[in-house]
Order: C-alpha cells, then sequence, then structure tokens
C-alpha cells in the first residue's frame, strides 16, 4: 500500500498549485482518501475464483460541508489522479473490476469538519440489445422491462439472452457473469428466466434456480449485478 500512495502523493504535487493547494490546507487530506479508498477495496474483496477476486468499481467520498466546499471545485483532477491510484491498488493486488473507475464527492450535511465517509458498490456496464439506443416508447409498450442500474432494457417476444460475451443480445460486463449466461423467454402467458449453464449460476428472490418464471417486481441476480423485472399488465 505504501509504494502506491507514495506514487499519488508525487502526481498529485504536480497538479496541486495555486488556488488547490489551499484547497488542500482543509481537514481532509487527499491521501487519507487515497488510503481508505484502498482499505473500502480490500475490504469488500469478493473471491469469484482462484484466479478472480471481485472488487467495486463504483466509489462516492461523502464530506462534510467545510470539506465539500473545498474540495469539490477541484473534484474532476483529485478524482482523476485517485482513479488511478485505485487502478494501481487493484493491479498490484490482482483484483478484478467490476467495471471502469468512477469516483465523485458528495456533500454529507451531518459530517463534521475532517470527517469523510467512503461508499462503494459494483455497477458493471451493460451495453443494449444489438447496442440500439432504447427509446422511451420502446419502455412503454415492452412485454417485459429489465432494470440494471436505473437503466430500462426492453424485452419482447421471443425473449433476449444476457451475458459477458459478444454473443449475448443483453452485453453485462461483469466478471461473475458467463459469456453466455442465461435468457429470458416467453412461455404462453408468462416469462421465464432459464441458467445457460453458467459458472455462478442464476438467482430469483434469493433462491439459487436453474429456471423460474418472473413476477412483476421480481429480482434477477447474475453474477454482481442485480437486475429487476417490470412485466406489463398483459404478462403480469
Amino acid at each position: 500500500m505504501a509504494g502506491v500512495l507514495q506514487r499519488f502523493e508525487k502526481r498529485l504535487e504536480g497538479a496541486v498549485t495555486g488556488a488547490f493547494a489551499r484547497a488542500f490546507r482543509s481537514a481532509v487530506q487527499p491521501v487519507e482518501i487515497a488510503a481508505a479508498l484502498q482499505r473500502e477495496i480490500d475490504a469488500n474483496a469478493s473471491v469469484l475464483s482462484r484466479e478472480r477476486t471481485l472488487v467495486p468499481n463504483d466509489f462516492t467520498i461523502e464530506l462534510s460541508p467545510a470539506d465539500h466546499e473545498r474540495l469539490a471545485p477541484y473534484g474532476a483532477t483529485l478524482a482523476t489522479e485517485l482513479s488511478a491510484l485505485v487502478n494501481d491498488h487493484i493491479t498490484e493486488q490482482r483484483y478484478t473490476a467490476a467495471g471502469p473507475i468512477h469516483i465523485e464527492f458528495a456533500l454529507d450535511e451531518e459530517l463534521r469538519t475532517g470527517r469523510f465517509t467512503v461508499v462503494s458498490s459494483s455497477n458493471a456496464s451493460v451495453t443494449p440489445v444489438r447496442g440500439e439506443p432504447i427509446s422511451e416508447t420502446a419502455v412503454r409498450r415492452a412485454k417485459v422491462v429489465l432494470d440494471i442500474g436505473g437503466l430500462r432494457h426492453p424485452v419482447n417476444p421471443p425473449g433476449l439472452t444476457i451475458g459477458r460475451g459478444s454473443t449475448a443480445d443483453l452485453k453485462i460486463d461483469d466478471p461473475g457473469i458467463s459469456r453466455n449466461h442465461a435468457e429470458i423467454v416467453f412461455l404462453g402467458g408468462g416469462v421465464e428466466v432459464r441458467d445457460l449453464g453458467s459458472t455462478n449460476g442464476v438467482i430469483v428472490d434469493g433462491r439459487n434456480v436453474k429456471s423460474a418464471t418472473l413476477q412483476d417486481g421480481s429480482q434477477v441476480r447474475l453474477g454482481n449485478t442485480t437486475i429487476t423485472v417490470h412485466l406489463s399488465q398483459e404478462n403480469a
């Protein structure tokens, strides 16, 4: 950890000049945030296999009002340097990030000056079906809508495949998801999810399944990605 932090401080020295340097006189120091990010990554490492250990890729650093006011104007520069540090740490520890690293700063009115918290999550990038833009009309008319991280993906008969590989209809860049992980299929008046022989399985509403009928609001977990299912009235 020490080596990574030292490199971070040296890189930061080149960016910290003038007003930026004065901002860093606040009680919260960038190197403290950097160390906290590394601890957050290590604490949330999840072993997928002997070769792969998954770690979060999305980080929110919550600051007190005084620290937020001083640091937020330089947040983009600091986030860039912190992202480089996180990537270095992930590489050195041979971790696998759930997706591209994203770091942002947020205000927490309840924090005292000098205090901060780091909140992390794993958010894989999702490529829409056939790479096409998703329109509101398509979502409204869809038989099924899959909500992944707040993004809605319409699904219509006969269904679609979900996986990490390029041949999947809906590609999710989650290391815990197999190349062809699962499929959504329409059967009569219902909708079903089926495991396509994935490594880590399919979990529906907390149960590990090979196949399951989906209800409106069902939670489907593939790897480290949770998909919320919304059914149209005729399929609900």
